[in-house]
């Protein structure tokens, strides 16, 4: 994988910490989100936006960073709170559940995506969304790794309870054998049922 270049920071001598999500698009299983307050002179090869990066370089990286961040968190937002706020806010609230664990605060939020809102001390002149943020600060890539691998971490657990999904290779996103075991067997409770892919819209004939 070509390395890319990052910005250690969006302003230099304040506290900043990066925030990203991980679970938007499955059908089953929460969404995680992960705030990482990194050192200004934080650097390695690796680092990326997670989706663009292999599994074993991921695993690779969490444990250096979960080292060397000056603080991290992550936060899981189940299948029912999903429901109950949609996923986007459900993925907003997660980031903000995971900024207020950090031990110092930060200063300043890196957001990833283009949707945020105010909550405790972080009005809007506190935080920043960053479209394609995982691929343009390294603390949001940063967040990212943790999130994705938390995440199908908690998937492959799962998968040991309920086998028949496939989540220890699907981690819960629509694919045809996910669908297909669904048509079989059902939801779960770990199964969002707000989401209404088509394969499985009932149909006329």
């Amino acid at each position: 994988m070509k390395e890319i270049s990052l910005k250690s920071c969006g302003k230099e001598g304040r506290v900043e910490a990066g925030c990203d999500e991980a679970g938007r698009g499955p059908l089953a299983g929460p969404v995680f989100a992960a705030a990482v307050i990194l050192p200004s002179d934080f650097h390695h090869p690796l680092l990326n936006d997670s989706k663009q990066m292999t599994e074993k370089q991921r695993d690779l990286l969490r444990p250096i960073i979960e080292s060397e961040a000056i603080a991290w968190a992550v936060e899981e937002v189940s299948a029912e709170e999903i429901d109950k706020l949609n996923i986007l806010w459900a993925s907003v609230t997660g980031m903000q559940r995971a900024v207020m664990k950090l031990n110092p605060k930060p200063d300043f939020l890196l957001i990833d995506g283009p949707k945020f809102r105010p909550f405790a001390d972080y009005d809007r002149t506190r935080y920043e969304t960053v479209v394609h943020g995982d691929a343009t600060y390294a603390s949001i890539a940063a967040a990212s790794v943790l999130a994705k691998t938390y995440r199908d971490e908690y998937m492959s657990r799962l998968a040991k309870k309920y086998p028949q999904y496939g989540w220890d290779t699907n981690k819960g996103y629509p694919t045809a054998e996910h669908i297909a075991a669904i048509k079989q067997y059902g939801y779960t409770e770990y199964h969002r049922k707000s989401f209404h892919p088509k394969e499985l819209e009932p149909t006329l004939f």
